[in-house]
């Protein structure tokens, strides 16, 4: 099954139905049926940002939708720390960040060239080593 690399975006906008991005994400997820992977450290950035904004509760619905295996975690390997900090010094003046850089250097061990996002400008910028560019979705 293919697979798509999740960012914290789109999880923070699929419970936050005031973000411009919601409509965009729900109505993706509608239609795709591609395996969503999500990197370990994306999960603490989303339940933070959803329990600060929104309350305990969308902090929760992240959590049960892992565990009832709607999404895929993927763990960091000392290979994806590696890249990481390879990124990070090289995409230094962009201040990437090191959530963003773990995103990339996932999808790329796992050779995956999609990922699903509100952030354009920083996977834009990045040049992934297995692919042309990422494609961005939704």
């Amino acid at each position: 099954m293919p697979s798509i690399v999740v960012d914290t975006g789109p999880l923070y906008a699929m419970a936050d139905r005031d973000d411009d991005w919601h409509h965009r994400v729900v109505r993706f997820l509608e239609r795709w049926r591609d395996e969503l992977v999500v990197p370990v450290t994306v999960l603490p950035e989303a339940a933070y940002l959803l329990a600060a904004h929104l309350g305990p509760e969308a902090e929760m619905k992240l959590v049960q939708s892992v565990v009832n295996g709607e999404l895929a975690v993927e763990e960091l390997t000392l290979q994806d720390l590696r890249r990481a900090l390879e990124l990070l010094r090289r995409y230094e003046d962009a201040r990437i960040g090191f959530v963003d850089a773990t995103v990339v250097a996932i999808a790329e061990r796992l050779k995956i060239s999609r990922i699903l996002t509100t952030d354009r400008r920083d996977f834009s910028l990045v040049r992934p080593r297995h692919c042309k560019v990422f494609e961005l979705l939704p």
